[in-house]
């Protein structure tokens, strides 16, 4: 564990955070996103504060929620979870035994239904936000110091059976980088929200209320179709009630045969479809545009290296098998490459999309029978379709949609975050802005991305019910509306009593125009007709 890239690592598979031999830059940390190297190289902007304040709402409908903040002190080069209060932090010496409790109250306690706690940070790698109800969580220290996390692929660990979740960020000088996981688990629905000092907002709804019991049906019914063990990914409550769904690597962790085989059909057509045409996959840094083939029974990218046939255990973790131990002299090319390999994998797209990522579209996500149903459902479940499912998740197109759900800005001024989800119980809807303005990976680009939301074409019959009939209960009792504002290139979604009577027409969005069920086929269209000469005139 020499460098932060090495802690962070074994954070992810080990649920361990302890504190690197070399001490990180503060102007160059990685923003803890889950695939670092799927995304251009790092810059240096001006620096942020030295400490950020964190909003943290319960939007739950239970008093007893706690709160938990860990990560790397990036100046003090040291592991870091905050007190009680919110303010203080807590820096653990080593222990002399493996398992040793914390020396000092970390359980930040969230209040009432609808009421926020804010915590004070200084500037971390790593960090998590931690979010219980009905029971605290327990953390550990190991000699190192090192923390013990709670883990949902260690029955043994005394989190293992409890309701929580978690958020991930980096705070460093050059930026704040927050992001909603789904790449172990979905759980308690969680929400981001981040303004920055010119007043600029980014949202990630997150899961709704029930998202949790929309996506475990929604796996249970793709089991019944094709029977490849999505329903093992649920885990239940002593009672019966849905406790979480694991992702398929997470899956994978707990019982090594699952979905053993599961993806071999189509990896294969896809190193048939290779053995006579050209892979072009375009690596969005430094190396440029790279060409394989299949040669010997290996993708091969000549003077880079080559990738044996992946399984789906590689395919679900992006990070074994074909896509690990890469030569030395190429590491980081080479995982760059994997990157937009596992990624197109994970979405069923390398076998007909050979120019990767350029020509990806959202709208061909997730289309094979042979695809990682659980992103798929994770996705459509959310309101916009944004959240992190998979390792690579945020791969796409220079300029085009980046689904991940996360939020950035070198120039953060209030990051929310909230418990339950955007709703809290008896108050009505948060406003929601969306921003194209999403750092991509390593804290090097602000900007440039255009987000939208993610089609219903994705969902199977049984899926549409399901969001359907969460989308009702979740909008009851606020009347919405989205807006644009053209000039500007920002989407609102606000009620429709703050948007004033003459405005209304002015602002609004085609897809109004259109019957509910047919506005997600036509989003693309409208999106479109909405960007001419034509529909701006009348403005």
């Amino acid at each position: 564990m020499t460098t932060i890239n090495d802690v962070l690592a074994i954070q992810k598979q080990q649920h361990i955070l302890q504190a690197p031999v070399i001490p990180p830059d503060p102007n160059n940390i990685p923003t803890g996103k889950e695939g670092s190297v799927s995304t251009p190289a790092k810059v240096k902007i001006a620096a942020t504060a030295s400490t950020l304040n964190i909003t943290i709402k319960n939007n739950t409908t239970s008093s007893n929620c706690w709160a938990y903040v860990t990560g790397i002190d990036i100046n003090k080069n040291a592991v870091f979870i905050l007190q009680r209060d919110g303010v203080t932090p807590y820096y653990p010496v080593s222990p002399s035994a493996v398992g040793s409790s914390l020396a000092q109250d970390c359980h930040i306690p969230l209040g009432a239904p609808g009421s926020s706690k804010v915590v004070t940070i200084p500037q971390i790698a790593g960090g998590r936000v931690w979010l219980s109800r009905d029971a605290q969580l327990t953390f550990k220290l190991n000699p190192g110091p090192a923390v013990v996390e709670p883990s949902v692929t260690n029955t043994s660990d005394p989190n293992y059976n409890l309701f929580w979740s978690f958020a991930e960020f980096t705070y460093n000088a050059a930026q704040l980088f927050a992001n909603i996981t789904y790449v172990d688990f979905v759980g308690l629905p969680i929400a981001l929200s981040l303004t920055n000092t010119s007043g600029a907002s980014q949202t990630v709804p997150g899961i709704p209320s029930n998202g949790l019991d929309s996506v475990c049906s929604a796996l249970a019914a793709q089991d019944a179709k094709d029977g490849a063990g999505w329903s093992k990914l649920i885990v239940k409550t002593a009672s019966g009630a849905n406790l979480r769904a694991l992702s398929p690597n997470s899956g994978i962790v707990m019982n090594g045969n699952l979905f053993n085989g599961y993806y071999q059909p189509y990896v294969d057509s896809v190193w048939s479809q290779y053995a006579s045409n050209t892979l072009t996959i375009d690596t969005q840094n430094k190396w440029g545009v790279v060409y394989g083939t299949v040669t010997n029974g290996n993708l091969t990218f000549p003077n880079v290296g080559s990738f044996p046939k992946p399984s789906a255990r590689d395919i679900f973790s992006c990070s074994s098998g074909a896509f690990a131990n890469f030569p030395a002299a190429t590491t980081d090319e080479m995982g760059n490459i994997a990157a937009r390999l596992a990624a197109a994998l994970n979405r069923s797209t390398l076998a007909t999309n050979s120019f990767q990522p350029a020509k990806e579209l959202i709208t061909g996500y997730y289309k094979q029978s042979i695809t990682n149903h659980y992103s798929r459902i994770v996705h459509s479940v959310c309101p916009d379709g944004h959240g992190y499912a998979f390792p690579y998740d945020d791969v796409a197109p220079d300029d085009a949609q980046n689904v991940a759900g996360t939020v950035s800005d070198g120039s953060p001024q209030k990051f929310v975050i909230s418990f339950g989800g955007l709703t809290a119980a008896g108050s009505k809807r948060e406003e929601v802005v969306h921003v194209s303005q999403f750092a991509r990976g390593g804290g090097q680009q602000v900007g440039g991305r255009t987000l939208g939301r993610r089609g219903l074409e994705w969902m199977s019959a049984e899926e549409e019910k399901v969001m359907a009939a969460s989308r009702e209960e979740d909008m009851s009792g606020t009347e919405m509306v989205e807006v644009a504002d053209l000039e500007k290139g920002l989407f609102r979604r606000r009620e429709l009593e703050t948007v004033p009577e003459e405005q209304q027409q002015q602002l609004m969005r085609l897809e109004r125009l259109v019957p509910t069920a047919l506005r997600a086929k036509l989003s693309g269209f409208l999106e479109k007709m909405e960007g001419t000469p034509a529909y701006r005139s009348r403005m």
